[in-house]
Order: structure tokens, then C-alpha cells, then sequence
């Protein structure tokens, strides 16, 4: 009996101190003051695993990329939910993975906004909790809830799913229409030029890439033959508007101005800053400061213009005094492409860089390249230095930023993985859903397990490896970073093991990838 009360009151005060413990950790989240901090996050578009120094790369020098990395937590089992734009930023956004909604697919410029305006978003819930919320630069979830009137005020869009501000394009760079707009409305909007769009067929007497190959400066490779915006070629037609077009060139120093603009007009409450930057995707125009500099083309060269666009933000919030009390989560939306649209000698500049590391695959892909991106956090006096092989995800981000706000808000998908991001813990998730366009594997533990899919191996247009195969392949990322040996045959215990939870999580979906996978 006295054994008994022994146990009982050693199981209590362990569970104080385990209690004691998370408190601990939580009261760390916030100020001397008790104020919450602020929390950016830097979204790079079609970053790859190997891009910059702190994550291997050797020909590219990427300095503040590399102050966030080595000052901070660098994650080396960070992904994004899908290897695609659109999917990835939707799961950031709502916390759910992208397969759940089968409207979170690449989108023209054109498309309707896909996050529904009642669902529960991350802006939402830190809007709740008291922070100003701002999104500065690449959107690509779609706008307006019909066909888009692009003379009038955009609604819905980012303000209605949360954002108190937003300056943005639609889309990406290479699609139609290539405007910025502030809080629903075109920048520079001239009422006498009204804008027209389409994406089915070319307004009557407008040049093409297709047809005026004689006006380009860049020269379309595959696809992007449609409208021609300073003299380059894009996807989907667009007239009017001129007064409002962006200049490609000038497009980082734009969004960057926006972004140390909204911190200062903010520094004096909690903020969350959304700042989606456009590098390195197609059509790749380094302004002028920067042509030349990588000795790779302009694609090396806007990767260094990222660069210093990320320094030249990280000292404003240094200036304002806001370093110490601002969470800094730093990641890619998918992993890396080279040829994808133009002519622009990134392929024939490459040389020994390598933009997925060792991994395998790249944009569009089910393997690892995919999907696995760099991921860092940050934030001065509170994260230690160093590095984390703890699996996470940004569809986790959801979960763990209302965990750091104190907000009880969640996900059936997203997981408070706060303790990890923090460097506190190395308990990172166990298994995760990858998706590829409308394609999914799945990653367990050291694992990674792709289904059979028809279709190509490889993607010739981008000469990217697809994942695509007749049986199920396994491989051990342990042992096999490159997954190079398929292990299905040899592991059928372990193979069985992971289609069984891929499938556990798969059957509450009722979209496509549940019904190819479960049949």
C-alpha cells in the first residue's frame, strides 16, 4: 500500500513538472511586457532544398539567407504540402492539407478565390488575437467569386480570408494580369484604359509571344506564348490597363519597400507579415543591380537579388528595435525548377550547382525534391543556433502560431509543433502526406512510400524526375537521401505498414487521390 502512494505521488509530481515545463515554454513566447511578438514569414517561390550555403550549395552565395539559417533553427526535414504553388500556399494559409479542397490546383490568374471566406485562416486567428495582419507580394489563391471585374474592387480576396492589408498580384509573374493590387483595387488604375482578361482567347489586334516572336527580349520555351507585358511573353491575354502594368525589374524593390513600409506603420502593436516573395520563379528579371552577379544566369541572379532583399528587411526590423520580439519562418513553396517556361540560359549556366542538393526529383514531383525545401526559424535571443532533424511541415504552422498566441484554434491536419520550431523539443511529426499535382505519397518515420501512377517518368518539358511508376516504391531516407533503391519488394511488412496510415488518413477524403488510392 505505502508502494502504491509512493507511485501515485511521484506520477503527480512528474506530471507538475511536465506541466511546469510547457508553461515554461509558453511564457517564453511572449515579452518582458507580456506583448506577443511579431511573426513574419518569408515564402520563397520555387526554392529548391540546395539553393543556398547554409544548406550545401557551393556556387551561390546567399549571406542573409545564411544569417537566418546559422542565427536560427535550420530544419533539414522541412516541407511544403504539395510541389506545386497554389496547393502549398493554401495549406499554409488554412492549416488543411491541399488535396482536401479539389479546387487547389495551380490556378490561372483568373480563377476565383478557393479559400472559403467562413473558413478559419491563420490571418484570421491572429487578427483575433489582437495583430495586425498584412500579406505583401505573391498570392495565387484566387480572387473575386465569379468572373473577375478587374476595373472595380476585387471581393473576396485576401481581406476577406483575414488580411487587414494586402498588396499583391493575382497570380505569378507569368500570368496575366500582370498589375498589382492594394486591398482589392488595381494600382495606378486608369478608368479611360479599362482591363480586359482571358484565358481562353486573345482580344482582337493584341500582339502574341506565338505571333511576334520579333518584340520579345525573352524568348518562351513552352507555354508561355499569350500576351506580350514588357516585351515578355506570359500565360493567358490581357488588354488595357497600361498605366498599371508592373516593370518586371522593379518588382522586388516594389514589394520590398511595401513590407518595411507595413512594419513601421505597425511596429507599435503585434503584426503578422506574410511577405510572399516572387524569386525565383519564371520570368526571371533581375533589376539591373543584379544582372551578372551569379555567373548563372538571370535564375542565379534573382536568387542573389532575394538575398539582399531578405538582408535589407532584416535590418529594418533590426532599425525599428523589433529583432528580439519577432518570429522569422523562412521556406520555399516548392522545390526547384530550372528550364520552366523560357529561354534564359539557366540550364546551360548551371554548372555544378545543384538546386535540389542530393535529393531527388524537383517542382511537380513526388520525390523527395519535391517537396522538401529549406526551412529555418528564427528569432534573436530566443531560438539557439542550430539544427534540427525533426520532421515538420508548414501546414503545421497553422496549428503552432495559434499555440504561440495563445489561441486554442486548430486543424484535423495541422499539428502545434511550437516546442520543435522553438529548438525545445525534437519531436517533430511521424508521418505527413505529400502531394504533386493532384498526386500523393506519403512519409512515415525515415520512409517515404510512392503509389503507383500512370503517366511519365519525366517530365520532358522540364527534364524533372515525376515520381511516376507501375508499382510502389519505398525508400529508406536514412540510408537513401536520393532515393535510389527501391525497397517495396524487399520490405513488404514495412511497406504494408505505411500504405495502411497513408490510407487511414486518406479515407475521410472524398477527392480524387482517395478514390485512385483506395480502390
Amino acid at each position: 500500500m505505502k508502494n502504491r502512494q509512493l507511485l501515485i505521488v511521484a506520477i503527480l509530481v512528474m506530471s507538475l513538472f511536465s506541466c511546469k515545463d510547457d508553461a515554461a515554454t509558453t511564457s517564453e513566447m511572449t515579452s518582458a511586457d507580456g506583448s506577443k511578438p511579431n511573426i513574419v514569414i518569408i515564402y520563397m517561390d520555387d526554392l529548391g532544398f540546395g539553393e543556398l550555403s547554409a544548406y550545401g550549395a557551393t556556387e551561390l552565395k546567399t549571406p542573409n539567407m545564411d544569417a537566418l539559417a546559422n542565427g536560427g533553427l535550420r530544419f533539414t526535414n522541412g516541407y511544403a504540402t504539395s510541389a506545386t504553388c497554389t496547393p502549398s500556399r493554401y495549406a499554409l494559409l488554412t492549416g488543411v492539407y491541399p488535396w482536401r479542397n479539389k479546387n487547389a490546383k495551380i490556378l490561372p490568374g483568373s480563377a476565383s478565390l478557393i479559400i472559403d471566406t467562413a473558413q478559419t485562416t491563420l490571418p484570421k486567428l491572429l487578427r483575433n488575437e489582437g495583430y495586425a495582419t498584412g500579406i505583401v507580394g505573391k498570392w495565387h489563391l484566387g480572387l473575386g467569386a465569379a468572373e473577375i471585374n478587374w476595373n472595380e474592387t476585387i471581393r473576396p480576396g485576401p481581406n476577406e480570408v483575414g488580411f487587414d492589408y494586402s498588396n499583391i498580384l493575382a497570380a505569378t509573374q507569368d500570368r496575366v494580369p500582370t498589375v498589382y493590387i492594394k486591398n482589392g483595387n488595381v494600382v495606378n488604375l486608369d478608368p479611360n484604359d479599362p482591363i480586359q482578361v482571358s484565358y481562353e482567347k486573345n482580344f482582337e489586334g493584341e500582339p502574341t509571344g506565338l505571333d511576334n516572336p520579333e518584340r520579345l527580349k525573352m524568348k518562351w520555351h513552352h507555354g508561355h506564348n499569350n500576351s506580350i507585358v514588357n516585351d515578355i511573353p506570359r500565360i493567358g491575354f490581357m488588354k488595357g490597363g497600361e498605366a498599371a502594368k508592373w516593370v518586371d525589374e522593379d518588382m522586388a524593390d516594389y514589394f520590398l519597400a511595401d513590407a518595411q513600409t507595413y512594419v513601421k506603420k505597425n511596429k507599435d502593436r503585434p503584426f503578422f507579415l506574410y511577405y510572399a516573395l516572387q524569386q525565383p520563379h519564371v520570368p526571371r528579371t533581375p533589376h539591373p543591380r543584379f544582372v551578372g552577379k551569379s555567373g548563372m544566369g538571370p535564375r542565379g541572379d534573382v536568387i542573389l537579388e532575394a538575398d539582399w532583399v531578405i538582408g535589407e528587411f532584416i535590418k529594418t526590423l533590426e532599425k525599428e528595435g523589433l529583432l528580439e520580439n519577432t518570429l522569422i519562418v523562412f521556406s520555399s513553396d516548392n522545390g526547384p525548377v530550372v528550364n520552366d517556361g523560357y529561354y534564359d540560359e539557366a540550364v546551360e549556366k548551371l554548372g555544378h550547382h545543384k538546386p535540389a542538393g542530393p535529393l531527388r526529383g524537383g517542382k511537380y514531383s513526388l520525390f523527395e525534391a519535391g517537396t522538401r525545401v529549406p526551412f529555418i526559424t528564427y528569432w534573436k535571443g530566443t531560438i539557439a543556433p542550430g539544427v534540427s532533424n525533426a520532421m515538420v511541415s508548414q501546414l503545421d504552422l497553422f496549428a503552432s502560431l495559434a499555440s504561440l498566441v495563445n489561441s486554442d484554434t486548430t486543424t484535423e491536419d495541422s499539428k502545434n509543433l511550437m516546442a520543435v520550431l522553438l529548438g525545445k523539443s525534437e519531436s517533430g511529426r511521424d508521418e505527413l502526406v505529400l502531394e504533386a499535382t493532384s498526386r500523393t505519397a506519403f512519409r512515415k518515420g525515415d520512409w517515404a512510400m510512392i503509389p503507383p501512377y500512370n503517366g511519365p517518368v519525366i517530365n520532358d518539358l522540364v527534364d524533372i524526375e515525376l515520381g511516376n511508376d507501375s508499382v510502389y516504391q519505398l525508400y529508406n531516407l536514412q540510408d537513401d537521401i536520393g532515393q535510389q533503391n527501391n525497397l517495396a519488394e524487399s520490405h513488404p511488412e514495412k511497406l504494408q505498414e505505411l500504405i495502411d496510415s497513408y490510407r487511414a488518413i486518406l479515407k475521410n477524403s472524398d477527392t480524387d487521390t482517395e478514390k485512385l488510392q483506395l480502390d
